[in-house]
Order: structure tokens, then C-alpha cells, then sequence
């Protein structure tokens, strides 16, 4: 059955609206293992609104960390040490897993988001910016992950288009283009549903 991780090049790619919006594409379960920082319930209250799910298909994370940093500097903060054997994915299908940030955010020691995918085995994709910088950011992520065996599924842009961009970054990463999420003026999820549904072919995720 179908499951993917959803990693990005930075944080506030877009990451989380894209997780929501394959999530609800996909009728599946969605987990974020740790999650740092609780404002507003964190990632897992956002994806549930806008997937449209009820609360039974968001599972609940291996780590709820208080500080809205990154997760092994959380968990200090918290007096919490992050266990791998914690982060066993959930046996639920369809699912998509969210990491935190980019994929070589640390979880604690020396244990990478990255060394986690690598664990897990799934097909991975990452979110990119359209913005200035993204060729370098994307480039990177992928040969770090590609470093580490994660198979990498595609890119999934957030932002204006900007053709020259996605085209090279995939042609030079050899990565597939998945598609590209607009900014919605409106965020919710009958808007992300049909944006998803306007830019991306659902046979790329079968």
C-alpha cells in the first residue's frame, strides 16, 4: 500500500500544506513523528484542517516538544532524549510522514532526519521554493538523501512558476517534476484540494 515521506530544502517551504494536500489526495493517514513547537496544535491540527480529516486519521506524534526549534535542540529543552525505535512507522496505509525542516535536521547525537528515511525505506519527496536559491537548496537535498540510499520520489514546488528552475533542477538532480502548488490567496481545504487536483496527476503517486 502506499506511503511517502515528505521532506523539504528549508523550513516554511511549504512542506506542511503540501503533506495536507497529498494526504487528502490520497485518502490517507498522516503522521509527523516529532513535533516542535505546539502553537496552534502544531502541524498535526493544520493538516487536519486543511486535508479535511477527522482526527482518527492523524496520528498522534512519537514526540510533542514544546519549543518551536530544531527537534534535538526541543528535546534538550524538554529534558526528553529522542529514541529511533520511537520513530517505527505507523503500520496504517495510505500514509505520509512528515519530517521537520530540511532533511538534515537533527533529531539528537548524531541521528539525522535523513538517517531516519534512510531507515524507513519509503519513496521520498521533496518540497522546494520556487524562489531565488532554490537550484542550490534542491540540488543539496537531493544528493544528501541520495547519499544515504533514501530513494528519492520527485520534487513538488510551492510558489510562482518559474520554469527555468524546476526544469533544472530536475534535469540536473535527475529527479522527477511532480508538480507545482500556487499561493492561494485563500488556504483551506477545498481550495488546496482543487489546486492539488489542478497541478499534480495522482498516477505519480500510485
Amino acid at each position: 500500500m502506499t506511503a511517502f515521506v515528505v521532506t523539504g530544502t528549508d523550513t516554511d517551504v511549504g512542506k506542511t500544506v503540501f503533506a495536507a494536500a497529498l494526504t487528502g489526495a490520497l485518502d490517507a493517514q498522516y503522521w509527523k513523528p516529532v513535533q516542535a513547537g505546539l502553537d496552534e496544535g502544531g502541524d498535526r491540527a493544520q493538516v487536519a484542517r486543511l486535508a479535511g480529516l477527522p482526527e482518527a486519521r492523524v496520528l498522534p506524534e512519537a514526540y510533542r516538544l514544546a519549543t518551536p526549534c530544531s527537534p534535538h535542540r526541543a528535546a534538550e529543552i524538554d529534558g526528553v532524549a529522542i529514541d529511533p525505535e520511537r520513530l517505527a512507522l505507523p503500520a496504517q496505509r495510505p500514509l505520509v510522514v512528515e519530517g521537520a525542516g530540511g532533511a538534515l535536521v537533527p533529531l539528537g547525537g548524531d541521528l539525522l532526519y535523513a538517517d531516519m528515511f534512510a531507515r524507513w525505506g519509503l519513496p521520498t519527496i521533496v518540497v522546494a521554493r520556487t524562489a531565488l536559491g532554490t537550484i542550490n537548496h534542491s540540488l543539496l537535498t537531493i544528493e544528501a538523501l541520495r547519499a544515504r540510499g533514501v530513494p528519492v520520489h520527485g520534487l513538488a514546488f510551492i510558489g510562482d512558476p518559474v520554469e527555468d528552475s524546476e526544469a533544472t533542477i530536475c534535469r540536473l538532480g535527475n529527479v522527477r517534476r511532480l508538480g507545482r502548488l500556487p499561493i492561494l490567496p485563500t488556504l483551506d481545504a477545498e481550495t488546496l484540494a482543487a489546486a492539488f487536483a489542478d497541478n499534480f496527476d495522482l498516477d505519480d503517486f500510485a
